[in-house]
């Protein structure tokens, strides 16, 4: 062997273990960082559902309202608010909520409320708006609506 070769494959050596050492490095990072990523959405789901509200009362309204919809027919709402228990035991005034009802409803078709996926997207309109509401010094009130009435004509 000739010092030529030797110095050859002595150098080659280094560059050969630095190549692997960055892939090793490189595969760890990745392998830490998706284990990394899915812990965080898996205690961000646990800290979503310990963040919401307690059940509380529930505040019926008594009349069921007639909306006017589109092309002279009508719907007969009646629903309750689920209050939160940081509401306390008081029932809440449901004057808003009735208002936001009439709002959202006022002039839809009778097409979007014979479905289900239609009713449900028009009663997720309207608790957002109601939530929205119903919400003092960052105390949520209300959680939810139960419709108690919902006919048609």
């Amino acid at each position: 062997m000739s010092k030529d070769e030797t110095t050859t494959t002595a150098a080659d050596a280094p560059k050969k273990s630095k190549k692997m050492l960055m892939i090793v490095v490189a595969a760890a990072v990745v392998l830490l960082g998706g284990g990394g990523g899915g812990a965080f959405f898996m205690l961000k789901g646990d800290s979503a559902e310990a963040a919401a509200p307690e059940k509380g009362a529930v505040t019926a309204i008594d009349e069921p309202l007639t909306i006017n919809l589109a092309d002279g027919h009508y719907l007969k709402l009646g629903f309750s608010l689920q209050q939160t228990a940081d509401a306390g035991t008081e029932e809440v005034d449901t004057s808003e909520a009735l208002e936001l009802a009439i709002d959202e409803y006022t002039g839809k078709k009778v097409a979007e409320l014979s479905t289900e996926k239609g009713r449900e997207a028009l009663k997720e309109e309207l608790l957002k708006k109601i939530e929205k509401a119903y919400t003092e010094e960052g105390k949520q009130m209300v959680m939810d609506i139960y419709f108690t009435q919902f006919v048609t004509q």
